[in-house]
């Protein structure tokens, strides 16, 4: 069976001398991997259309459920080839992607996701100095997911208030935290800003003007998160392969 979509390319890993495994995020299907046979004998547009980042129409070949469908056809819409060529551009691109992979289930079809990651890359790639778009992207993907941590409330009693701290994943008042030394306070400036982060459009992203301590703030709250949200999901994958 032949299908064809819009996919971004995430990762590739090569494949005996010459093929490729390619992921993707793609329009239809989420992220999906698919076999690329030959691509590094040749410098051909089809192997230049397979480098990460790269936007492209795909066709792809095999059943619907198959784990690693051929990818028969790849056409360049863009290749976002000034991210790849600077260090500077290309780490928070990759943050995001890394970010991606972590929290999106294979086959798991996400609009949102996607067209997310194209605009905030296609934002990257006209201003890579930016330095909220890895926490925009970040903020609004795990929002979109159901990861994002609530800052609105004590996650265990409920609680209102203007001080919390985030204490293995979970937002808690002070009473509820017992202000254990492996948590993380919360200031109301960066709960703030973290709610402009949610509210705004990527459009108007360039308005907003928040201490830089703010931003590290929140940064290192997310990162926290991410990490242990991360471990916890590991963790049970690896408890789940060993019950098999």
């Amino acid at each position: 069976m032949l299908q064809r979509t819009e996919g971004i390319v995430l990762k590739t890993i090569p494949f005996g001398e010459a093929d490729l495994i390619v992921t993707y995020l793609t329009e239809t299907h989420g992220i999906i991997k698919t076999f690329a046979k030959s691509p590094r004998k040749t410098k051909s547009r089809f192997g230049s259309s397979l480098e990460p980042l790269t936007h492209s129409k795909i066709a792809f070949w095999g059943k619907e459920d198959a784990a690693l469908p051929r990818l028969t056809q790849s056409d360049i819409i863009h290749p976002f080839s000034s991210l790849r060529n600077s260090l500077k551009c290309f780490l928070p691109a990759a943050e995001m992607v890394e970010l991606t992979l972590n929290f999106m289930a294979e086959r798991d079809a996400n609009g949102e996701v996607y067209v997310l990651l194209i605009n905030t890359l296609r934002a990257l790639e006209a201003d890579c100095g930016a330095r909220l778009l890895p926490l925009y992207y970040k903020v609004r993907l795990l929002s979109i997911v159901g990861y994002l941590p609530g800052l609105d409330g004590c996650g265990r009693c409920g609680k209102a208030g203007s001080e919390f701290y985030l204490s293995h994943g979970t937002v808690l008042c002070r009473e509820c935290s017992g202000e254990n030394e492996s948590s993380l306070k919360i200031s109301p400036g960066m709960i703030r800003l973290h709610g402009t982060l949610l509210e705004w459009s990527l459009s108007k992203l360039e308005r907003i003007k928040p201490q830089e301590a703010l931003v590290a703030e929140l940064s290192r709250l997310l990162d926290d998160h991410v990490k242990y949200i991360t471990e916890k999901t590991s963790r049970a994958g690896a408890y789940h392969k060993y019950r098999q």
